[in-house]
């Protein structure tokens, strides 16, 4: 099986998907080996990265592993919450001018505020606070543009949060998932329905919500842009995306 990321991996920063790229999914595709999707994205924004690849119908893991379906034709195979309260009122206390999204899977997001445009895919809808947590979630994305990764590293520290797991972006971007949620539990989920070990996967990535995948499968590749946490989970390490880092390793194979 192969697992890939999305934003970095497959596509650029700006929403590029490199005809290098397409040709080589399309010959794992050729080969009979699933391609898994395994993003931070919401299904949302997984589907036109599904459908402008061509895949055919198998399974995929986005919101960090809290969402695993089968498309097409979606079925939701999982989906894995958590009380937001908490998380939400701890993030706010400690920076007040955060901005908060809830997924609503297939849908889009409901919003305290609305994001920059184009960081967050499908529908937006911006509500009140107590609506914004009146629910279980997948997830809570924290972001402020006026902020630095480095800010958010030292949010994520001084929050200590406990009961949920975190992701730091390449920008000041927080993911909070449920507790013990990565894209390696998605993907466990994947390979038991499909009878594949995890020895089998190989999986590609750029991001830190990338690292516990890459250190559960067989071969996990880190692109050359990884920040050097990524690096270090990785068994190897390809080019970067722009000298065309995810059509090499994959061509290596098939």
């Amino acid at each position: 099986m192969v697992a890939l990321d999305i934003d970095g991996t497959l596509l650029s920063f700006d929403g590029r998907l490199p005809q290098s790229v397409r040709t080589a999914v399309d010959a794992v595709v050729s080969a009979g080996v699933p391609v898994v999707l395994s993003t931070g994205r919401g299904w949302a924004g997984t589907k036109p990265v599904a459908e402008a690849l061509g895949l055919p119908p198998g399974q995929h893991v986005s919101s960090n592993g809290a969402v695993r379906v089968s498309y097409p034709p979606l079925e939701l195979l999982e989906r894995v919450t958590f009380d937001p309260t908490d998380v939400v009122d701890r993030v706010l206390a400690e920076h007040p001018e955060a901005m908060l999204a809830i997924e609503e899977i297939g849908r889009g997001f409901k919003v305290n505020r609305l994001f920059p445009e184009g960081e967050l895919t499908g529908e937006l809808v911006e509500v009140e606070l107590d609506e914004l947590v009146a629910e279980r979630v997948t997830r809570v994305v924290v972001r402020d543009p006026n902020a630095s990764e480095a800010d958010f590293l030292r949010l994520a520290h001084r929050l200590g949060l406990q009961g949920v797991s975190y992701f730091i972006g390449y920008t000041a971007w927080l993911d909070i998932a449920p507790d013990g949620i990565d894209k390696s539990y998605g993907l466990a989920g994947v390979c038991t329905d499909l009878g594949i070990d995890a020895a089998d996967v190989l999986a590609m990535g750029d991001g830190r919500n990338d690292i516990e995948m890459l250190s559960w499968a067989g071969r996990g590749v880190a692109l050359g842009d990884a920040p050097d946490e990524v690096v270090a989970a990785a068994d190897a390490v390809t080019d970067r995306f722009a000298d065309d880092g995810t059509a090499k390793e994959l061509l290596r194979w098939f």
